[in-house]
């Protein structure tokens, strides 16, 4: 990328969250993500330069050095700091302004500082095709916290027994972040049984939230409504996907047809999901048992002998595993840490010199995430074991809110692959690639947030599920069957 010939008529917009706005170039295999902030403070932002580059170096070293050792080399980008043209930044602002949705345009692009991260465009395969015409299929999931707490600084029973996404799903509700509820639950995902997984992602695509997209040729295809009142078009969707599974659809018609192209369209995710290189000598997948964890959450839609039936697991080194590891390293709950975060407050309002030293700010090297894992299981009293708790907790926080980016392509007939690389359901193959993103570091002054929210959000399920009502039924399979239809033994 040359970085002095840069024109902004180059690169669309291609997506933002919370803190930045990501934009794609047209033809290279790139993406540029820009800071931004709330409006009222662009009279202020020229000060910030310094700040804006420090943030983004944060960024990539914390992706580098601990999340891509904790979550795996090959899940894990960490990309590289740019310093961009501000002419290029403002006029790409201007560009990309128009095509943001209505609901994010309350903060503007930084423009003053030039700092950028320059990453892979993971809804592109490398190389982008494989003796197939058909572009690849990107499904980026945001799959939240997969267990349920087990420590014994939990004072609300119900936290034990129902997962916070749904408990916070009542209160985003109440709040109108959400006009329904998702049927989604996080615990279902994660078991590593192919039919929970299967009605999870299923409930994911009737009712995304900011929690599914869908892209095609690196194009977005499917997602959450600028309108939360709008439900997105399951028959839009299946038009897009029809070309990728036609063959199963000599069978059937009309809704089955449908529902034929989901079936596989999930299945195929689901494979992704578990897929692991690594086996042991009968050829079976290494599994991941999670005994501290109550593997159930009464919030789930599923049926109760479903949920109870038999034992899962998850490969050991597939992405999912490898995820909700680096969850449990919260193993206190915010409960249990936040009287932690307090003593850690007060040791540094006595030693203030000492911040630098126990890395509360980083920098995010070696020693930090060493840190992070040799931190004692037992308190004893020191401020080494509180900020040890604390940095395990942020780093927790950061895999409960990361992103699954899974992008298949359908593979050529005489195309060979390495086995771990090919997917393979009845028909047809396709080759894929699994990446995680998202990965920031979650500032320490959010712990006193998360401790407030965390409060907020069980006190209204618990008020709310008081006069709960019946959850909307699902759009996609309205009949209670077609799930047994699908999961008979071969």
């Amino acid at each position: 990328m040359e970085l002095d010939k840069m024109d902004e008529n180059d690169w669309k917009y291609h997506g933002e969250g919370n803190k930045s706005i990501v934009v794609s170039h047209v033809q290279h295999s790139r993406v540029l993500r820009l800071l931004k902030y709330p409006s009222e403070d662009a009279e202020n932002a020229h000060q910030t330069t310094e700040q804006a580059f420090q943030h983004i170096l944060n960024i990539v070293d914390y992706n580098r050095n601990v999340m891509k050792p904790l979550l795996g080399e090959k899940y894990v980008h960490s990309g590289e700091v740019v310093k961009l043209p501000l002419d290029f930044v403002r006029q790409l602002s201007l560009k990309v302004q128009q095509e943001r949705p209505e609901l994010r345009c309350d903060k503007v692009m930084d423009t003053f500082s030039g700092c950028g991260l320059c990453l892979p465009n993971l809804t592109h395969l490398s190389p982008c095709h494989f003796g197939d015409h058909r572009p690849p299929l990107c499904v980026e999931i945001k799959p939240k916290c997969g267990f349920l707490p087990f420590s014994r600084h939990v004072t609300k029973e119900c936290k034990r027994k129902v997962c916070r996404f749904c408990m916070h799903q009542h209160f985003k509700l109440a709040n109108g972040k959400w006009n329904r509820l998702s049927r989604y639950c996080p615990l279902d995902l994660f078991s590593g049984s192919k039919q929970r997984m299967y009605v999870a992602i299923k409930h994911l695509l009737e009712e995304p939230q900011n929690n599914l997209k869908i892209f095609k040729g690196g194009e977005l295809i499917y997602c959450c409504k600028d309108d939360a009142k709008q439900q997105p078009d399951l028959n839009e969707l299946v038009q897009h996907l029809w070309p990728y599974f036609h063959h199963s659809n000599s069978l059937y018609n009309g809704h089955q047809s449908s529902k034929a192209v989901f079936n596989e369209f999930i299945q195929v995710i689901c494979s992704a999901l578990l897929s692991s290189g690594d086996s042991n000598r009968s050829g079976e997948p290494r599994k991941v048992q999670l005994a501290e964890s109550r593997p159930l959450c009464e919030a789930s839609p599923l049926h109760r002998e479903l949920l109870r039936n038999g034992s899962h697991g998850l490969p050991k080194d597939c992405v999912l595993a490898k995820i909700l590891q680096v969850q449990m390293l919260d193993n206190l709950d915010i409960e249990g840490v936040y009287p932690l975060y307090k003593r850690v407050e007060q040791y540094l309002e006595e030693f203030p010199k000492e911040r630098n030293r126990l890395q509360i700010d980083g920098p995010y090297n070696e020693s930090f995430l060493e840190k992070v894992k040799t931190c004692p299981s037992e308190d004893d009293g020191s401020i080494e074991y509180a900020v040890g708790k604390v940095l395990q907790y942020r780093v927790a926080m950061t895999a409960k809110d990361c992103s699954i980016m899974i992008t298949f392509a359908p593979c050529g007939e005489d195309e060979k692959l390495q086995p771990n690389l090919e997917i393979q359901p009845p028909k047809p193959r396709f080759t894929y690639s699994v990446s995680i993103l998202d990965l920031d570091p979650k500032p320490y002054d959010s712990i006193l947030h998360q401790y407030k929210l965390d409060s907020k959000i069980v006190n209204y399920y618990l008020r709310s599920t008081n006069s709960a009502q019946d959850l909307p039924t699902s759009n996609l399979y309205k009949d209670r069957q077609d799930c047994t239809l699908l999961f008979h033994a071969v």
